[in-house]
């Protein structure tokens, strides 16, 4: 570490977690997770098969002051040694998002401390410096229930977005395959449950911009034709459903390694003074270790190093809120009171 460490509470409110955490480090880490508190919502919304904003945003505004006392107790600190408060800023479900927001700015004004509006995205991009302190520049690949991107990261303002979904994220897209096939909410952990147990070869998916008619030289992604497949599979015939989740997600590897190959192009010509080429894998997909498995493949033919934050940090928490919130307030980066909740926030203009 280069300078004094800062300690950060993090909140995150943009889904269907409420979360707190404490971190301390300095860039370009690692850091220190002194508390990280999670408190799903899954039982609350698996009856409608997906998240309802207004529960979530009512689970929130109930449980989240007792989630930030139990992150600040945990991390056996007294509030006044925090050094800025970071909150999600979007984007997200607007209010949930205002939940998180509006309580850090009451605690950062109660204090005397920073605000720190944090990109979500950004979270999850800058997790790998949190656990591995991960030098910059990296290739990004972040994979999730509402995002699919690939970006060089060169910096917390240099951000160059290569490839992104034109449609479903792949998160959606497990998701949205699971309901189809009747399996119980979150869907994507038991699509990859059964895929372990399928044949990947058993139907011919389509992988959309990889191969046929709309094949696309540039790394972005599209999964809703791939979706689409799989509910005409399952209208025409009987099937077994494990090789429909293996042979789908055999169509998403698929995918999801020839647009991170495309990337990876371009990353070393933007970055040709990058020392050890890396990949970043981040957000909920990434936890899927099929996925990884064959983005650790790709890299070991590519000449990269592969960076997979530990499963519990790649699903929404606020320990990468916290980080962000760190990273950005070294920086000498802060934001006003007045700062607005975004539903949408590019990552490419996180700050």
């Amino acid at each position: 570490m280069t300078g004094k460490a800062l300690t950060i509470l993090g909140i995150e409110t943009s889904c269907d977690e409420t979360a707190a955490a404490i971190v301390r480090g300095y860039p370009p880490g690692p850091g220190q997770i002194l508390s990280n508190i999670v408190a799903s919502q899954i039982e609350a919304h698996a009856p409608y098969g997906g998240v309802v904003p207004e529960i979530a945003s009512r689970a929130h505004l109930e449980i989240l002051d007792s989630v930030i006392a139990r992150a600040i107790g945990e991390a056996g600190i007294a509030p006044a040694e925090i050094d800025g408060v970071a909150a999600t800023a979007g984007p997200g479900l607007i209010g949930g998002v205002m939940v998180g927001l509006t309580t850090a700015k009451g605690l950062g004004l109660g204090l005397g401390k920073p605000l720190i509006a944090v990109n979500h995205l950004m979270g999850h991009a800058l997790t790998a410096r949190l656990t591995e302190g991960v030098a910059l520049p990296f290739l990004l690949l972040l994979v999730s229930g509402g995002h699919c991107q690939l970006l060089g990261v060169g910096g917390l303002d240099d951000m160059r977005l290569y490839g992104t979904t034109i449609d479903d994220a792949v998160g959606e897209a497990f998701d949205k395959v699971a309901k189809l096939l009747g399996l119980p909410y979150p869907g994507g952990p038991q699509v990859e449950k059964l895929a372990a147990k399928g044949n990947p070869r058993a139907f011919a998916l389509p992988r959309p911009l990889v191969t046929g008619h709309n094949v696309r030289k540039t790394a972005d992604f599209s999964f809703s034709g791939l979706k689409t497949a799989v509910r005409l599979l399952t209208e025409r015939q009987a099937v077994k459903t494990e090789d429909v989740c293996a042979s789908f997600q055999a169509a998403v590897i698929d995918i999801l390694a020839d647009r991170t190959e495309k990337a990876m192009q371009r990353f070393g010509t933007d970055f040709p003074e990058a020392g050890e080429k890396k990949l970043v894998v981040a957000g909920g997909v990434a936890a899927n270790r099929a996925i990884a498995a064959a983005l650790a493949r790709l890299c070991a033919e590519q000449g990269f190093g592969l960076a997979v934050p530990p499963p519990a940090l790649c699903t929404d928490n606020a320990a990468m809120i916290a980080w962000a919130g760190l990273e950005k307030l070294a920086a000498g980066g802060s934001d006003e009171l007045a700062v607005a909740p975004r539903a949408r926030w590019p990552l490419a203009s996180a700050l």
